[in-house]
């Protein structure tokens, strides 16, 4: 794949990868475009269980929005005739994605790049990265990503960074309990590579439907959630995957997953 976005692949990870390094790895419609097709890619694949989103360089993962005047392809215009916003639809996609979306911060992750950080299941990051939404300091405010933020960050949390402007370190992050690691840059590749290999062992099955139900389960109400969570674990009982976990556990060896 040729243009704003890189795809790369190795073993059972498709690794997505923000390659504007000039403009900071900056979102504009192409870089959505280009998630959303790797996205695609790594579904269609059944040989691939996880997908590593990043991007190149070592000083931003995404800085958001492109604020460069008449950037190609702005996120902060709309066709008032025909409202259906690419960053919206790309966060859409992230929510359908049916592998686990592991974001690799190589950098800093502001406004509409920490939403995609937010966006994906999982989160290793370089403990100097900044993360934050910085919309206040131009006069708007982290619309698009509210609801990814409201799912990820602590309230009083995210109200701070949303009214202040001000971001944080990923190591600062961590302590508030929206990322799971925060590691020297030096480490980086290495706990990413430990976090997918702990994924990618395990039932690509039984992780495509427990995905799929928790994006379910996540709207409904207690009531609804455990009628509907009686028939996915019936269903998933059913699976070849979980017939070989079970077989696997009472044999003590490792199980051969089938995605099946």
């Amino acid at each position: 794949m040729t243009g704003p976005v890189r795809i790369e692949r190795k073993g059972a990870t498709l690794t997505i990868v923000i390659d504007r390094e000039a403009r900071r790895n900056a979102l504009n419609e192409s870089v959505a475009l280009g998630i959303a097709a790797g996205i695609d890619q790594g579904e269609a694949d059944r040989s691939i269980r996880a997908i590593v989103l990043t991007g190149t360089g070592d000083k931003a993962f995404c800085a958001g929005g492109d604020l460069q005047p008449a950037a190609d392809g702005t996120p902060f215009t709309i066709d008032a005739a025909d409202p259906r916003h690419y960053v919206a639809r790309l966060l859409r996609r992230m929510d359908a994605c049916r592998l686990p979306l592991i974001a690799r911060v190589n950098g800093h992750a502001l406004a509409g790049g920490f939403g995609l950080v937010c966006a994906c299941d999982m989160v290793v990051a370089r403990d100097d990265a900044l993360l934050g939404v910085t919309e206040v300091k131009v006069g708007l405010f982290p619309m698009m990503i509210l609801p990814y933020l409201l799912r990820v960050v602590p309230y009083r949390a995210m109200m701070e960074l949303c009214v202040t402007g001000e971001s944080i370190t990923a190591a600062e992050a961590l302590s508030h309990g929206f990322i799971n690691y925060a590691v020297p840059a030096n480490d980086l590749d290495a706990k990413t590579e430990w976090l997918v290999e702990r994924v990618v062992t395990k039932s690509p099955t039984g992780i495509r439907l427990g995905k799929q139900a928790l994006t379910k389960i996540r709207e409904m109400s207690t009531d609804s959630a455990l009628e509907y969570a009686q028939f996915m674990l019936a269903n998933m009982a059913r699976t070849k995957d979980a017939r070989e976990g079970f077989a696997a556990f009472n044999d003590k060896r490792k199980p051969e997953w089938t995605a099946e």
